[in-house]
């Protein structure tokens, strides 16, 4: 019971000490909060959109092949298809038709695909919640665009697209075979890509190198790359925010560097004092590390949950532009909740683990001098 009560009161002094210098506290408190706000809201987001993307991505083709000619993507002709369908392990392979359409009236990259599912009749399209709301076009509403030809061609919106599709669907038009092959000029026997499915999954990668050798002048493009290739997309967007807010970041670290080396005279009269009516060397570094734990734990918490309503309730409104990327037309989304155990570990000890250590180092030092040179300081 004794020791209990001896911690009780090292913590009552602790806390205590924190109020007789509040303002000093409060400051850091905000500058500390927000440090862990901004690396919590740049984490949240970024793993967040990459495990949507997977999500996405789950449903995508396991191998792309792409036509290469003189280094660009070219139309790939049927008998690509043909050819590929003979390789052992290749499963069902289907043509694709997508393109982009820039629309100068509103300064837009439109992606216009063939979507044989849905059965879209010739002379409609349905198209994404992000155009409709850019180019305010709703059910019923025609739109016209220039053909390949110089020709004009006007689409009737037959369908708006669900809102749960907007994280891929936002600049989404699509059209039937036929309207598409006569708007871009694209011939009967020509596909954009190819797409295909692997009876064995341990054998995507040696399809894959049997269509390159089959096909030299095809790109084939694994599921897995894509997922690679945005993983690190939206790993050096984050880094690049950290990067433009690195000065708080900076300004953090040499003020912790600061506590590390150096104590006030008013701190280290008050370690001399405490020395003096008896105090103990371990209960002094007890006193100032639930200073610093206490400091450091309410800051970590408070910018955590700042961070987790930044991202998730308030869709990151403040990060939003170097997250996404410059673009006219945004999709609207909310994220999917999702905390990873790692990047909460990691967030706790780039900030809380090297602050309270920081109250340690020097209240050790002032704790080991004599008392009395301490009060004179």
């Amino acid at each position: 019971m004794a020791w209990i009560d001896k911690q009780r009161n090292i913590v009552d002094f602790a806390l205590s000490s924190l109020l007789r210098k509040w303002g000093k506290n409060l400051a850091l408190f905000i500058v500390y909060t927000t440090i862990v706000f901004v690396l919590g809201s740049v984490l949240f987001f970024t793993g967040s959109i990459k495990k949507e993307a997977s999500l996405v991505l789950q449903g995508s083709p396991e191998v792309v092949v792409q036509r290469i000619v003189a280094g660009r993507h070219d139309l790939v002709p049927e008998s690509y298809l043909s050819a590929i369908k003979g390789i052992p392990g290749v499963g069902d392979v289907t043509g694709r038709l997508w393109g982009y359409y820039f629309d100068p009236t509103s300064g837009v990259n439109l992606t216009i695909v063939v979507n044989e599912a849905d059965g879209h009749r010739e002379g409609t399209m349905a198209i994404g919640r992000g155009v409709a709301r850019t180019l305010s076009l709703q059910k019923g509403h025609a739109m016209s665009f220039g053909a390949f030809d110089g020709t004009s061609i006007s689409f009737k919106v037959a369908d708006v697209l669900s809102m749960e599709s907007e994280l891929v669907a936002a600049d989404l038009i699509q059209l039937s075979t036929n309207d598409f092959r006569k708007l871009f000029g694209v011939r009967k026997g020509y596909y954009t890509d190819l797409t295909l499915q692997v009876r064995n999954k341990r054998e995507i990668a040696t399809v894959a190198d049997k269509i390159k050798r089959q096909l030299p002048d095809t790109r084939p493009i694994l599921r897995d790359e894509i997922l690679r290739t945005y993983d690190a997309i939206f790993d050096w967007r984050g880094g690049l925010l950290v990067f433009i807010l690195g000065g708080a970041v900076l300004a953090f670290i040499i003020f912790a560097w600061d506590k590390a080396t150096s104590l006030s005279a008013e701190e280290r009269r008050e370690i001399g004092i405490l020395k003096a009516v008896g105090w103990e060397t371990s209960e002094v570094i007890a006193m100032k590390s639930w200073e610093g734990i206490v400091v450091s734990l309410s800051s970590f918490l408070v910018g955590v949950i700042a961070a987790y309503l930044h991202v998730f309730s308030a869709s990151y409104i403040l990060f939003e532009p170097v997250l996404k990327g410059w673009s006219v037309l945004y999709p609207h989304f909310r994220l999917v909740p999702c905390l990873d155990p790692y990047h909460l570990v990691a967030l706790f000890f780039l900030t809380v683990v090297p602050y309270t250590t920081a109250t340690i180092i020097p209240s050790w030092r002032a704790a080991t001098i004599d008392p009395d040179e301490a009060m004179r300081l």
